[in-house]
């Protein structure tokens, strides 16, 4: 049986009155976005972010995003877009999308707890994964913390930017979707904790590529976090990221 044809297309122009632009949130965005670029995550225009903001006329929220054919390093404020998050309308804005707007969007509609994906081809992944290392290894007490789930490995044919379907089958259960020949994508409750978690798992990369260097210098065996610790520390995050203050009554 056919699935019934959408109400609405990808990147259909519908400009809504009823949504206004926020400005500090788009330059928290554009603020985000430099720092990516300043850390080396971004290369041409290439990867992508996008922060979601509730709207009582939509369900799930609205989604802030840049347009296809800008780089993060180069964003500014006014070259924002706003988009619904079923559809991927454009609700603001004068340009369209990126194909990876579309993994974005999927990703929020199926986790309600998650307010900002960022998606980066991110050198360090590519470059481990193509020199015959099955999985990004964890040697620090931070990666279990910060991230809070298992990463999700996709195999190097599966594009979730162009075919959205397989997403639902793993996003519960993963805040890192690592993409061999592709990147990553990071999944957060808020911008700030989704680039934190880019900048520990790029530190992990690091490490992982001077340890195993280290080790074919030395001939030793590298030591790594075994999986059941890293389980026990993905359920102690918060208390650990996130303490709460205790005010004494």
């Amino acid at each position: 049986m056919n699935d019934p044809k959408p109400l609405y297309q990808v990147n259909q122009y519908t400009l809504d009155p009823r949504v206004t632009f926020e400005r500090g949130v788009a330059e928290t965005y554009v603020r985000y976005a430099h720092r990516l670029a300043a850390r080396g995550y971004v290369q041409s225009t290439l990867g992508g972010m996008v922060i979601r903001v509730p709207h009582a006329d939509y369900p799930d929220g609205l989604a802030y995003a840049k347009p296809a054919g800008v780089s993060l390093e180069e964003m500014e404020v006014n070259d924002l877009v706003i988009t619904d998050i079923p559809y991927g309308r454009v609700i603001y804005g004068e340009h369209a999308t990126s194909v990876g707007h579309q993994m974005n969007r999927e990703i929020l509609r199926l986790r309600p707890d998650v307010n900002c994906v960022i998606h980066l081809h991110h050198d360090e992944t590519i470059a481990l994964l193509a020199a015959g290392c099955e999985e990004i290894r964890s040697y620090s007490l931070t990666l279990a913390y910060l991230m809070q789930k298992p990463l999700a490995y996709l195999p190097a044919h599966l594009n979730v930017e162009e075919d959205v379907a397989p997403i639902k089958t793993f996003i519960q259960n993963t805040n890192c979707i690592v993409m061999k020949r592709h990147g990553i994508t990071v999944l957060g409750r808020n911008v700030s904790e989704c680039y934190h978690r880019v900048n520990v798992y790029h530190a992990e990369c690091r490490r992982q590529i001077m340890v195993e260097a280290l080790c074919a210098a030395k001939g030793t065996q590298p030591e790594y976090l075994k999986k059941e610790e890293m389980e026990w520390m993905f359920g102690q995050g918060d208390g650990v990221v996130y303490p709460r203050l205790i005010r004494k009554q």
